[in-house]
């Protein structure tokens, strides 16, 4: 059974994924503050559902019909088909990308859809082949602390 945390990342995925797609801002919005009004709620979102149903979510400040089935569907399969649709439209590895500082959806969008980049370490070996000079936005005065970046998300990512 999926407890706050976890349907708090499932949102929080699917915003960045959202975002990533240059979707519509207030619906990347509604999925961030369900996401952060889960993962601090004094309850659990399953025991809710098990007490109260569908209606006991609705309660929630940020949480409205369309979230609260998506939390039922968490609770029951881990996982969402709003999710899993983006999962299949762009891989979640770019999600890395947007971690590096100086990186945000943007230019990981620009990094995925020019030139093919979509994980973490096609991104490390583009930059340090000098690939970043070819991207808009990015000087060369930028890039050392981007690379430098890198290896923080990588030690982070390792860490998990």
């Amino acid at each position: 059974m999926a407890d706050n945390q976890l349907i708090a990342d499932v949102f929080r995925q699917i915003a960045d994924l959202m975002e990533f797609k240059d979707d519509n801002p207030f619906k990347v919005r509604s999925y961030r503050t369900a996401a952060d009004t889960i993962e601090d709620y004094p309850q659990q979102m399953a025991d809710i559902v098990r007490k109260e149903g569908v209606s006991g979510l609705q309660e929630i400040p940020a949480i409205g019909k369309a979230i609260s089935a998506k939390i039922v569907e968490i609770i029951n399969t881990g996982t969402c088909e709003t999710f899993e649709i983006l999962k299949k439209e762009v891989p979640v590895t770019v999600l890395d990308l947007m971690r590096i500082r100086g990186i945000g959806h943007k230019t990981a969008r620009l990094l995925y859809d020019d030139f093919g980049i979509s994980n973490l370490r096609d991104f490390e070996n583009f930059a340090e082949g000098g690939g970043l000079r070819f991207v808009r936005g990015i000087s060369e005065e930028r890039v050392p602390e981007i690379l430098d970046s890198v290896k923080r998300v990588r030690h982070e990512l390792l860490r998990r």
